[in-house]
């Protein structure tokens, strides 16, 4: 059956039977509905025009010659069923079994072959047509909702790789204006007054925190792509506490913060990527800080865990609503408290602890209500195994967050 010009393909329908009385009535009754009809006589054949054609809708016969399907000939249309929807390539295929068989047990097998409807012989013309158009309507709507989601990825891969092209072409530029800053500042162009020497100063933290921002982006690539190799080593818990209080010692007295930091005697010695985890930390800390109206009581932990250990980053700030916990630990999402004070952010911080904590077989989360501060949780595995290659699933973004 030829298609109008213009006008959309006839679906395709695959009939697999051995008697060819069967086979003209069924294209007979299709040809009224504007179909395009192909034929099968045994299994094998049925299933190679399924590989070949890729049809819109499979008509099967139950018995029916197995040639080498390994199945008697009364079993040959589940045999031929199972192995369309196992097969990637025909697995949304819908197949109509047509059967003198009538007993419940052959519509159980049926079903359980994956078969999508089950009519008996001699079926009729008006129940068909039904059950045809029905199954051809949702087969489209499925081939559309997937070409959909392929155009969806490519959109998504184009804009992903895009973004690495352009922060990767940032940082060199950056780093020299880095240099040329510490340069200037420390008299090496001449002396300068206090004044510019402090302006110089604010303009280097700053071009400072745009490379940190810069490397949480490729850093957050480079784990989403398997290509961030970890570096673990042994960690004591109560040690690594100690390090972070004293390197934000600080900061926490210039924003009245008051902090502590306490593993419990049961926190046990962990291997991680030692560099990685203090960002994780150094961002949840940032976070705590930066993201309160007032000064606000910091308490980080350590305890034994029965998957390993958990580390927590504990604040009486303003609290997270429930409905915002996972949105925030997606990328470039960012969730303002009430009567916070609004700051410049990337929403990659959260982020990056994400795909960082994850990278390590561990996972993050957050214990907060809206006014009565937050507790964020690490929990990782004594050692990190070895992370398998993966590919992305259908529809599946990258993850990161606030």
């Amino acid at each position: 059956m030829n298609a109008r010009p213009g006008a959309r393909p006839a679906p395709i329908v695959l009939v697999a039977d051995d008697v060819e009385a069967n086979i003209e009535l069924l294209r007979d009754q299709l040809a009224s509905l504007g179909c395009q009809v192909v034929e099968a006589h045994d299994g094998p054949s049925a299933l190679a025009q399924c590989a070949e054609l890729a049809p819109d809708l499979v008509i099967l016969d139950v018995s029916m010659p197995a040639g080498d399907l390994g199945v008697d000939a009364r079993e040959t249309g589940f045999e031929v069923c199972r192995r369309i929807k196992r097969d990637p390539r025909t697995a949304r295929i819908p197949v109509i079994f047509v059967s003198a068989l009538n007993e419940a047990s052959d519509r159980l097998k049926a079903i359980e072959a994956g078969g999508d409807d089950f009519l008996l012989k001699p079926q009729s013309r008006h129940v068909l047509g039904a059950r045809v158009r029905s199954l051809l309507k949702l087969k489209g709507a499925t081939d559309a909702l997937e070409q959909s989601l392929k155009r969806l990825r490519a959109l998504q891969k184009a804009r992903d790789d895009l973004m690495r092209m352009i922060v990767h072409d940032l940082k060199t530029p950056l780093t020299s204006m880095l240099a040329t800053l510490e340069m200037l500042r420390d008299g090496d162009f001449g002396a300068i007054d206090e004044r510019p020497a402090r302006a110089l100063s604010d303009v280097e933290g700053k071009a400072e925190d745009l490379l940190a921002l810069i490397e949480d982006l490729l850093d957050v690539s480079r784990v989403e792509e398997q290509a961030l190799a970890l570096q673990p080593e042994p960690i004591a818990p109560g040690a690594l506490l100690a390090e972070m209080m004293h390197d934000w010692g600080l900061r926490f007295r210039q924003e009245q913060t008051v902090a502590t930091g306490e593993a419990a005697d049961d926190a046990p010695v962990f291997r991680a990527d030692k560099t990685l985890l203090k960002r994780v930390l150094s961002n949840l800390i940032q976070n705590a800080v930066t993201h309160s109206p007032v000064p606000v009581t910091l308490a980080l932990g350590a305890r034994r865990d029965p998957g390993g250990i958990v580390l927590t980053v504990a604040d009486d700030g303003p609290g997270i609503p429930e409905e915002y916990h996972e949105l925030i630990f997606q990328k470039f999402e960012q969730v303002q408290a009430p009567n916070a004070p609004r700051v410049r952010s990337s929403g990659l911080g959260l982020a990056f602890c994400r795909v960082a904590v994850e990278s390590h077989g561990g996972r993050i989360w957050v214990r907060s209500r809206e006014g009565a501060g937050s507790t964020f949780h690490i929990q990782l595995p004594l050692d990190p195994a070895p992370r398998p290659e993966r590919t992305m699933r259908t529809g599946e973004q990258p993850v990161v967050g606030a």
